[in-house]
């Protein structure tokens, strides 16, 4: 492991979607060599576009700041196989789609292809960590780094300890999250966490209210902006999250918390006829 100080020299990311690109783009530009792993060349061409249209858009936003569109992309590479992963690499973060099957499996993986002393984190937003855990021969070296979406401006990852979680693999955890400058939350492996399970809360009683006729899907998020100072509304977040997941996540929770994360009726009827938010042009908006 390198410095709690600072950002891990090299990182791996096993997954090149919008959360995957999000994560190698904010290690990258924080100094890392990152390393992106998907399933074939076309793919793994698409992610390393998605950082650098990512990176322009950084600098636009902020200003360039050191060379955001110069050196920082010499340090993104994509690779085909998980065994092409650096046997150096100090941090790997798994952020495949929310299949705990397929996470273990590339957890596993993983595993076999870093050094001893690597991190192995995943991105899940509500699936056990603590089952992960048991697919790795070294599960104290192993947490959840939940990341936010959009990755490189969200301020927060929460941090998520299974009972073989050590110290170590905590201090470096919260040392590299200071680095990316971004806050950490620390919790305990629970469905849902903290953050998901209170958003997801929120956010489907927002849907019920709409399925019921209350009010807009305007009024509610602008409700909750004007009224409760949240920065987006739990409308306009959920077609962000994207319904897909939003409605994955919702599932999970019912079934191991209870009825009152029962998924509502129109929130299944929208992802059925493939309104799944800004990703696909329509959800509860309708985006560019």
């Amino acid at each position: 492991m390198t410095s709690a100080s600072a950002p891990p020299a090299v990182v791996g990311v096993i997954g090149g979607g919008r959360m995957g690109t999000g994560i190698a783009q904010s290690f990258a530009a924080a100094g890392s060599s990152v390393v992106v792993v998907e399933h074939d060349e076309a793919a793994a061409t698409v992610a390393l576009n998605r950082i650098a249209a990512g990176l322009r858009q950084a600098a636009e936003r902020e200003g360039p700041r050191g060379s955001a569109t110069g050196e920082v992309p010499d340090r993104v590479t994509a690779v085909t196989s998980i065994a092409e992963l650096p046997a150096d690499a100090d941090l790997v973060v798994e952020a495949v789609p929310e299949d705990a099957a397929l996470k273990a499996r590339l957890l596993a993986a993983a595993e076999q292809a870093v050094g001893e002393r690597c991190v192995l984190a995943t991105n899940t937003s509500s699936l056990p960590v603590t089952e992960l855990a048991a697919a790795l021969k070294r599960p104290g070296s192993f947490l959840g780094m939940h990341f936010f979406n959009p990755v490189p401006v969200s301020a927060l990852v929460e941090l998520v300890l299974t009972p073989d979680t050590t110290g170590e693999t905590l201090t470096a955890a919260v040392g590299w999250t200071r680095a990316l400058g971004k806050q950490k939350v620390v919790v305990q492996d629970s469905p849902g966490f903290a953050s998901s399970r209170l958003g997801l809360a929120l956010g489907l009683e927002a849907v019920r209210m709409v399925e019921e006729g209350v009010a807009e899907p305007e009024a509610i998020d602008t409700a909750m902006r004007l009224g409760y100072r949240h920065p987006m509304g739990p409308l306009r977040l959920t077609d962000v999250v994207g319904l897909d997941v939003r409605l994955a996540i919702a599932d999970h929770l019912h079934r191991t918390l209870g009825e009152r994360f029962a998924p509502p009726a129109l929130l299944r009827e929208k992802v059925a006829r493939g309104e799944l938010g800004r990703k696909t042009g329509k959800g509860f908006y309708s985006w560019p």
